[in-house]
């Protein structure tokens, strides 16, 4: 194997100030958690790009296939290396272009020079690996202008490193480099989605789920912990609360209107939300509610789901269409998972005409001839959480002889 170590640009964390070294610092312990399976990893951390080096090619290839999921990486390349003699120089460079042999394609060479005593100028090792490359490869030809590969050069004080390929990473901030908030994980499509566009911005997750049985079952729990899981690979762990729901529910559907059920179901979860955010310390509160998708998302009723917290209420996808919606989800990997059909909380009970426009005054008259309180903090008192990914567990052989 010829790569010996994968160069990481940062993209949006070149643009920090003073504080730019603490997203690095997050960033590198993200990579360390998401791949402690082949760690150590070592990992020099300089101030535009940070470095991996390369220890044998499971750890290569484990390397290449997770690397893009992690928020906080504009871009990065594997990088080879060889000996300062032109001779080597120009061997390598065949291997590395080689990939693109079957190809008819444009490339440039791009050479930095950081060791200055290095005796080719820039331009004529720009012009004596070109050539040799051109020669050697008559399905290239080059083009200064936005070719379609780059063969990048590095002359460093100890050798030289060369590189051509460019990954594209998810790009954002490093998650957990922008405070914690809570998670309402549905098991539809939408929130997983809003999750991971919060993750993107650097915020760490935990998630609430509501569960209601008899009237939703084991897999449709069983869904929402899949999906829990699926966003882990985004680089941080999360724990998802599940709370007991179904006595709640049922008092809601004997106490209010009919036509006002979805809205108060809304603005218990987002009581109980509110609690278990307070508990685990986090910041806000994130949903995947879309303005006007279906009766509980219009303003207004949003509005009257607002009024019971002061906690932010951060909505990714407030303007986003359906088919937009589903596309992130096609493209997370959350898509197959939240379109099993097994139904969540929010699709029980639900009325045949729900208000689409409700008014806060009444519906805060509707509760009040009802006691929540107490249900409210059994439900968050008897909370179940579970953490991802899940660690699987080496059976003792042993156990229960003892």
């Amino acid at each position: 194997m010829i790569w010996k170590e994968i160069l990481i640009r940062y993209g949006e964390l070149s643009t920090k100030g003073r504080n730019k070294k603490d997203f690095i610092s997050r960033l590198r312990t993200n990579i360390r958690h998401t791949f402690s399976n082949i760690a150590p990893l070592d990992i020099l951390s300089e101030r535009d790009r940070m470095h991996i080096r390369i220890e044998n090619e499971e750890q290569f290839e484990v390397l290449m296939e997770k690397l893009p999921k992690v928020f906080g990486i504009q871009s990065f390349s594997p990088v080879a290396v060889c000996a300062k003699d032109l001779e080597e120089m120009k061997k390598l460079s065949l291997l590395i272009m080689e990939q693109y042999k079957n190809q008819d394609i444009t490339f440039k060479v791009e050479v930095r020079r950081s060791d200055k005593s290095f005796p080719l100028e820039s331009h004529e090792l720009q012009r004596e690996i070109g050539g040799h490359v051109l020669r050697n490869n008559p399905n290239l030809s080059v083009k200064v202008k936005h070719p379609d590969v780059e063969l990048r050069i590095e002359v460093r004080k100890d050798a030289i490193y060369m590189m051509a390929q460019i990954v594209q990473g998810a790009g954002g901030m490093p998650v957990g480099s922008n405070g914690k908030s809570l998670l309402m994980l549905s098991g539809g499509i939408d929130s997983p989605v809003a999750g991971y566009l919060l993750m993107k911005r650097g915020v760490r997750l935990e998630a609430i789920h509501f569960f209601s049985p008899p009237y939703t079952s084991e897999n449709s729990l069983t869904k929402v912990k899949e999906l829990a899981n699926e966003l882990t690979k985004f680089g941080a762990n999360i724990r998802l609360h599940v709370i007991p729901f179904t006595e709640i529910q049922v008092l809601i559907k004997e106490s209010v209107p009919s036509n006002t059920s979805m809205t108060t179901t809304r603005r218990l979860m987002m009581r109980i939300a509110d609690k278990v955010r307070e508990e685990i310390g986090a910041l806000g509160i994130v949903t995947g509610e879309s303005l006007g998708q279906v009766a509980s998302q219009t303003l207004e009723s949003l509005t009257a789901i607002n009024d019971v917290t002061h906690t932010p209420i951060f909505r990714p996808l407030i303007a986003f269409d359906k088919l937009e919606i589903i596309q992130i989800a096609e493209k997370i990997g959350t898509y197959e998972t939240s379109i099993q059909p097994y139904e969540d909380c929010c699709t029980i009970f639900t009325p045949a005409n729900p208000k689409t426009k409700p008014k806060v005054e009444k519906i805060n008259y509707y509760e009040s001839f009802t006691e929540f309180d107490e249900l409210i903090e059994r439900a968050v008192r008897n909370r179940e959480v579970y953490k991802f990914p899940e660690t699987n567990k080496v059976k003792d052989k042993f156990e229960g002889l003892l």
